[in-house]
C-alpha cells in the first residue's frame, strides 16, 4: 500500500508538471499568432480557444458590408468569432440598455449621441477607451461627442448630415436653386406645389420631426445651447425660438408643401415619394442618399438646409452629427478582443470599405470615397454645420417632448399651446 502511494504521488506530480509546461507554451504560442493583443486579454483567449464576442447595432442596411468586414477579421484573427445583431433604430434607442446591463450581448455595441448615451453613461455602461492607440485614426474634432468627464467612452463612427435631399433634374427643370432665406424656400415650394410636384416628403408618423427640426431650428434658436438650457430651466420652449419654429412647420404645412396626411407618413412612404420623383425634396439626411441611388438609379441628389431668417441673419448653413458610436460593455467578459474589433473598424482602408459600400461618410481620417453620393456628403465638410440640435436635449422624455410639440402643431393645435405642452413635461424633468 505504501508503494502505491509513493507511486501515485510521483504520477500527480508529473501529470501536474506537464500541465504547467502545456499551460506556458500554449499562451506564448497564442500571443506570438496575435501581433498588437491588448493587455490583459481574457484566459480563454490566451489559451488558444475561441472567443465569441457579440456585436449589436442598429443598422440593418449595412449588414452585407459587416458581414464582409467580419469575416476579414476574423481570418486575422483566427480564435475571435463575432456575432452580430442588429434591431430598428427606434428600437434601438428604447431597449438596448436593458440588452446590454448583464453584458451577455453586445461586447461591442453602438450608441446614438444625446439621450441614450447620457442613458448608457449613467448605467455604467461603456468602458474608457481614453488610452486605446487607435483613437488617432480618427478626426479628433468629430468624437469629442463620444466623451464623458473627459474620457473617450464611445467612439462616433458615421459623419452624418442630417440637411433635406433635393432631386437635382427637378430643380433643374423649373430653374430652382437652394434659396438663402426662408421667404426664398416659400416660393421655391410654391413653384414646386403649382407644378404638380409635392414640396417636401416628410415622414411625420416617425423619424421626420426629430429629423427636421434640427435644420428648421438651428437658425432660430438664440444660441447653440439651448437646449441644455430648456433642460437646466435658464430657458423655455414657449420663448420665442420654439414657437417661431413651430410656426414655419405649421406654415408649411397650412400652405400644402408636405404631402397629405404627413402626420400619419411612415419613413418609407415618405422615402417612396421622393424616390419615385413624386416628391423634390426628402426632409431626412445624407444617409438616406446611397438608398435612394439604389432603389432609382437615375435620381441626382445633393443637401439642402431651410434657411428660417433673413440670409443676413443665418448663422449655419446645415445641420451635421456624429453617430454610430462604437463602445465596448463594461460587462463584456472578453473586453481585450471586444477592443480588437474596433482597432480593426478604425483602420483607414477598413472604414473606406464600410463608408463605400454602405454609402456612410464616416469619422476616420484620410479614407478615399469612391461614391458621387459620399462626395455629395462631403462637399458639405467645408459649410458652417452645427451639431444636431436635437442630440443636445440629454433627456428621452425630454426629447419625445420636443418632437411631439412638431406633431401636434401638424395635426392642427396652435403652435403657442403645442410649446406649452411640451414645457409642462420639461418642467417636470428639470436638471437639479
Amino acid at each position: 500500500m505504501k508503494k502505491y502511494k509513493k507511486k501515485s504521488g510521483f504520477l500527480v506530480a508529473t501529470v501536474t508538471l506537464l500541465s504547467i509546461l502545456t499551460a506556458a507554451c500554449g499562451s506564448a504560442t497564442d500571443t506570438a499568432s496575435t501581433p498588437g493583443a491588448s493587455t490583459g486579454a481574457s484566459a480563454t483567449a490566451a489559451s488558444g480557444k475561441p472567443v465569441t464576442i457579440s456585436f449589436l447595432h442598429w443598422r440593418g442596411e449595412d449588414v452585407n458590408s459587416l458581414n464582409g468586414i467580419i469575416a476579414k477579421f476574423q481570418a486575422e484573427n483566427p480564435t475571435i468569432k463575432v456575432e452580430m445583431q442588429t434591431m430598428p433604430s427606434e428600437q434601438y434607442q428604447s431597449t438596448a440598455q436593458a440588452k446590454l446591463a448583464d453584458g451577455s450581448v453586445g461586447d461591442v455595441f453602438t450608441s446614438f449621441p444625446g439621450a441614450q448615451f447620457e442613458a448608457l453613461s449613467k448605467a455604467g455602461i461603456f468602458s474608457d477607451l481614453s488610452s486605446e492607440k487607435f483613437l488617432s485614426n480618427y478626426n479628433d474634432t468629430l468624437i469629442q461627442v463620444g466623451k464623458k468627464d473627459g474620457k473617450q467612452v464611445a467612439v462616433p463612427y458615421q459623419l452624418v448630415y442630417n440637411d433635406p435631399i433635393y432631386n437635382v433634374k427637378l430643380f433643374q427643370k423649373f430653374n430652382l436653386t437652394p434659396p438663402k432665406d426662408w421667404e426664398g424656400f416659400l416660393a421655391l415650394c410654391e413653384t414646386l406645389k403649382k407644378n404638380g410636384i409635392i414640396p417636401i416628403a416628410f415622414a411625420g408618423a416617425d423619424i421626420g420631426p426629430g429629423q427636421f427640426m434640427n435644420t428648421m431650428v438651428m437658425n432660430n434658436e438664440p444660441s447653440t445651447d439651448i437646449f441644455t438650457k430648456v433642460e437646466a430651466g435658464q430657458a423655455k420652449l414657449t420663448d420665442e425660438f420654439w414657437v417661431k419654429t413651430l410656426t414655419q412647420f405649421k406654415e408649411l404645412n397650412d400652405k400644402g408643401y408636405l404631402q397629405p396626411d404627413a402626420l400619419g407618413t411612415k419613413d418609407a412612404a415618405a422615402g417612396a415619394l421622393f424616390i419615385q420623383e413624386k416628391a423634390a425634396i426628402l426632409a431626412s439626411g445624407s444617409y438616406q442618399l446611397a438608398q435612394n441611388k439604389k432603389q432609382n438609379p437615375n435620381l441626382e441628389q445633393k443637401l439642402l438646409a431651410p434657411i428660417t431668417v433673413a440670409a443676413d441673419q443665418a448663422k449655419f448653413e446645415g445641420v451635421h452629427t456624429s453617430t454610430f458610436m462604437l463602445a465596448v460593455n463594461s460587462k463584456s467578459k472578453h473586453p481585450a478582443e471586444a477592443k480588437k474589433f474596433i482597432e480593426f473598424l478604425s483602420r483607414k482602408e477598413i472604414a473606406g470599405t464600410y463608408a463605400n459600400e454602405t454609402g456612410q461618410n464616416v469619422t476616420v481620417k484620410d479614407v478615399q470615397y469612391t461614391t458621387p453620393e459620399l462626395q455629395v456628403a462631403t462637399e458639405w465638410a467645408g459649410k458652417k454645420t452645427l451639431f444636431q440640435p436635437r442630440f443636445s436635449i440629454t433627456s428621452a422624455d425630454n426629447q419625445k417632448a420636443v418632437t411631439n410639440s412638431i406633431q401636434a402643431v401638424l395635426s392642427g393645435k396652435s403652435p403657442q399651446d403645442a410649446a406649452k405642452e411640451a414645457q409642462a413635461i420639461i418642467d417636470q424633468h428639470l436638471v437639479k
